[in-house]
């Protein structure tokens, strides 16, 4: 009983929009309506600013680490972290505050990963930032290091339940992020720093 608590629970952290809440407050701006219709914290770095933006990053990643954390301080088996971990990631994807609609999970991701261990978060950190600069697309950066998940978790020793929900993540951020990829393709992908207007399909 007290694993689905937890799991429960890491869910509907997850699920809390920052995005959306921060965009609302912040600038009266319902994200989902500009841009790549995404509530995560690029697109208010977008629609909002930067300042929004670091917010959302924030809180995000806090939505991540905090189930880890929680879930270690009780006690419970790594596997247990881990689905802790994973659960928080699927709820900010399928949020039930928004229909089981949501972001793309980058940010939670990463507090996860950070919060499990510090030194594997700062590489993928690194990745994403090199490929960042590298690209300027951080939609690329993102599915990076999603991909150097799963490869930094087995290098660094980690338990296989780790190295499967890492797996599990990756998989998913390649799902969301279906229509960037299309972008890319169609050389219509924001780029870092650029602003963005109302979507097309919303005005």
């Amino acid at each position: 009983m007290e694993t689905i608590i937890l799991l429960l629970a890491s869910f509907l952290l997850g699920s809390v929009p920052f995005g959306l809440i921060v965009g609302k407050l912040w600038g009266s701006v319902d994200v989902r309506r500009y841009g790549s219709g995404n509530i995560g914290a690029s697109n208010v770095m977008r629609t909002v600013g930067k300042a929004a933006g670091a917010v959302v990053l924030l809180l995000d990643g806090l939505k991540g680490a905090t189930p880890v954390l929680a879930a270690r301080s009780l006690d419970f088996p790594e596997w247990i972290v881990a689905l802790a971990g994973l659960s928080a990631v699927a709820g900010h994807i399928w949020s039930v505050f928004l229909n089981f609609n949501g972001g793309k999970g980058i940010a939670t991701t990463l507090g996860v990963v950070l919060a499990v261990n510090p030194l594997l978060g700062a590489s993928l950190f690194l990745v994403w930032l090199l490929v960042l600069l590298l690209t300027r697309y951080i939609s690329v950066a993102s599915l990076a290091g999603a991909v150097c998940l799963p490869i930094f978790a087995w290098a660094f020793g980690h338990w296989p339940e780790h190295v499967i929900c890492g797996t599990a993540i990756s998989l998913l951020a390649f799902l969301r992020h279906r229509s960037n990829l299309q972008r890319l393709r169609a050389g219509t992908e924001y780029r870092f720093g650029q602003r963005a207007g109302v979507k097309a399909d919303r005005q």
